[in-house]
């Protein structure tokens, strides 16, 4: 049991009754107790010492400090040199970032006016147009560095009108005895600018015209332009409509005719102009339009003629609609799109993109009886055009409906025949196909052959 560490009593007992104060203690035993506390460090009470004790201070410790090994000390020293050359280091970078920055200024302030000195005036070429170019001294500030306005102008207004780059024949009008090259540049469309997918095949047309030219044959580039009809039309349209929100039918038909051979105008310019920039070899006195005069009657002719020989013929076929353009486009301008699910695709007339990939199943009631088929397409809208339907003549499902015929639900009087083909996949959707002959160009073929 715990005790009372004043009384000795136990705890919860009382203690007993005070008997008096002790007796007061002379001045001669407390002088005597005090020189005995000061003097011995065995009566000195740490914790209670009066203010300028020295008992637990380095100073009263001094003789009893630890003696460091030499690994210690050897670790001291290098920790101290190392302080030494950072602080060495700092000093340095310190004195030397005003001069540095006092350099950096200096430097750029001389950039700045020499820059300023170096600014050339616009490149004037008092050579006369067609004239051999007039050639200056180096000292010229122009030419004392490589200046492409400066070195290169001129010189194409000449050699065009020297007539370097037209084929040279014999003294009789034929081909040179070392034979001909010619090529015909593809003509690029009137529709906008040039781009790098134009000049990478022109330097290479232009390095096999020159090649052959230097060696002796009876060389032509022939230049040239395509009207591309439709995709122009398509985009003087856009313009029309960025710029002034109208649309052809605004404007009419000769306004808007007038709009595009302005447009066909503008462009040729710029076209040609980046060609001779270029420095290409082009005998430009034959420089060609597909919508030329001549060109227009070789096409006429060509046409008729072909007609009449049965190559050209009319007939029930399908066609490209364009619902923005409202024309008939060929294969070659129609870019097709596989759909591996649901895709959503921006259609012209549409503010919101429409839903495409999407597979809709629907039935059609067989005549003269209660039973159905059960088509699959992700062109529902369609089904106004359907006049028939496929099944693959070996599937058990379908067997029997061979040969029947499918009630129209919308159009009266509309029979559409079941018949069997290898084209139809069984494993796709129902295995029973609607045939749109003037939707899909395969069921076109099945519609012809059935």
């Amino acid at each position: 049991m715990a005790t009372n560490a004043v009384s000795s009593n136990p705890i919860g007992e009382e203690t007993g009754p005070v008997s008096g104060r002790p007796p007061p203690v002379s001045d001669e035993t407390k002088s005597t107790l005090a020189d005995a506390a000061q003097s011995d460090t065995i009566g000195a009470h740490v914790p209670g010492q009066d203010a300028g004790s020295k008992v637990g201070t380095a100073e009263a410790h001094e003789g009893e400090k630890k003696v460091k090994s030499e690994k210690e000390l050897e670790r001291e020293r290098k920790k101290a040199e190392k302080k030494a050359k950072f602080d060495q280091k700092k000093a340095k970078v310190e004195s030397a970032a005003p001069a540095t920055l006092s350099k950096n200024k200096e430097k750029k302030a001389k950039a700045e006016k020499k820059a300023e000195e170096d600014v050339l005036p616009e490149y004037v070429e008092e050579t006369p147009a067609g004239e051999k170019k007039i050639i200056k001294s180096f000292e010229d500030p122009q030419y004392k560095a490589y200046n492409p306005v400066a070195v290169e102008s001129a010189w194409y207004s000449w050699w065009e009108k020297e007539g370097f780059f037209e084929p040279e024949f014999t003294i009789d009008g034929k081909v040179k005895p070392e034979g001909s090259f010619v090529i015909v540049e593809p003509p690029p469309n009137v529709t906008g600018n040039l781009h790098m997918g134009h000049a990478l095949p022109n330097a290479l047309q232009d390095l096999l015209i020159r090649w052959n030219r230097m060696h002796g044959k009876t060389t032509l580039w022939l230049p040239g332009c395509d009207h591309a009809g439709i995709s122009t039309q398509s985009v003087v349209e856009n313009i029309l409509w960025r710029r002034e929100k109208k649309t052809r039918h605004d404007l009419g038909r000769p306004k808007f005719v007038e709009t595009v051979w302005d447009w066909k105008d503008e462009y040729h310019k710029k076209i040609n102009n980046v060609l001779r920039k270029m420095g290409g070899s082009f005998d430009w006195t034959r420089e060609a339009f597909t919508m030329n005069e001549n060109f227009t009657a070789a096409v006429t002719e060509t046409f008729v003629t072909l007609h009449e020989e049965g190559i050209i013929y009319r007939a029930n076929r399908l066609v490209n609609w364009c619902t923005k353009l409202n024309t008939s486009l060929s294969n070659l301008e129609v870019t097709n799109k596989e759909l591996t699910g649901r895709t959503l695709l921006d259609v012209p007339g549409y503010d919101k993109k429409v839903e495409f990939g999407i597979i809709v199943h629907f039935q059609y009631q067989i005549d003269g009886s209660d039973e159905r088929i059960e088509v699959a397409t992700t062109r529902p809208e369609t089904m106004l055009g359907d006049t028939g339907v496929a099944v693959h003549p070996d599937d058990e499902r379908y067997k029997h409906l061979i040969g029947k015929k499918a009630v129209h639900p919308f159009i009266e009087g509309r029979f559409m025949p079941i018949i069997a083909d290898d084209y139809v996949d069984k494993e796709f959707g129902t295995g029973a196909v609607k045939i749109t002959p003037a939707h899909d160009p395969n069921d076109f073929a099945l519609g012809k052959t059935s």
